[in-house]
């Protein structure tokens, strides 16, 4: 990775973190559970750069969720493994099916990337009911069904929000052009 690439990663997990900070203080649900748009970093760095960019940036997108969910909340130290695990399956499996159905390169990418965003979200949501069923209560003593009640109703909403959101931003020019800044045209003089 050169040093462009590591700057927009670092720049999409700074993002992702305060992104989290600002809908965790402004829409908490209940004890534990609070909105978390963070996934919008992940998702803008895996649709535009990959598989690797987005799963590293969902790592770091992770740190201040799994600190807040963490040892701040009721996971302990699991969450502040745990959290940044699942974001970075996500950011993973959009930067893959992003790059194998080459949705760069077709007409209507922004109708594609709502359902493509949608679908990215399953591991995650798979890993989220393990965490909570399997893991939490297991090395915490915490966890379980009840809370999934309240975690996956509102993650799926967040996962929605953001499969409109990211189509927006997939279909604007400008937006399109700022990121190839970053990106594209740094990967094009390599491979020259």
């Amino acid at each position: 990775m050169d040093s462009k690439t590591i700057s927009f990663i670092a720049m999409m997990g700074a993002l992702g973190n305060v992104l989290f900070l600002i809908s965790f203080y402004l829409g908490p649900i209940t004890q534990g559970v609070a909105l978390d748009l963070s996934l919008i970093a992940t998702f803008i760095a895996a649709l535009y750069g990959g598989p690797i960019l987005g799963s590293v940036t969902g790592l770091l997108v992770g740190i201040f969720p799994g600190i807040f969910f963490g040892p701040l909340g009721n996971g302990s130290w699991l969450g502040l493994i745990g959290l940044p695990i699942g974001k970075s399956l996500t950011g993973l499996t959009a930067g893959l099916l992003y790059e194998r159905l080459d949705v760069k390169h077709r007409h209507w990418q922004s109708i594609v990337t709502v359902p493509l965003v949608i679908i990215s979200y399953v591991p995650e949501f798979i890993f989220t009911i393990v965490y909570f069923v399997s893991l939490l209560p297991y090395f915490i003593g915490g966890g379980g069904v009840v809370i999934l009640g309240f975690v996956l109703p509102k993650a799926w909403a967040e996962i929605v929000f953001m499969s409109f959101l990211m189509a927006a931003l997939i279909g604007n020019q400008g937006f399109r052009n700022f990121v190839t800044n970053f990106l594209i045209r740094n990967r094009m003089s390599q491979d020259r």
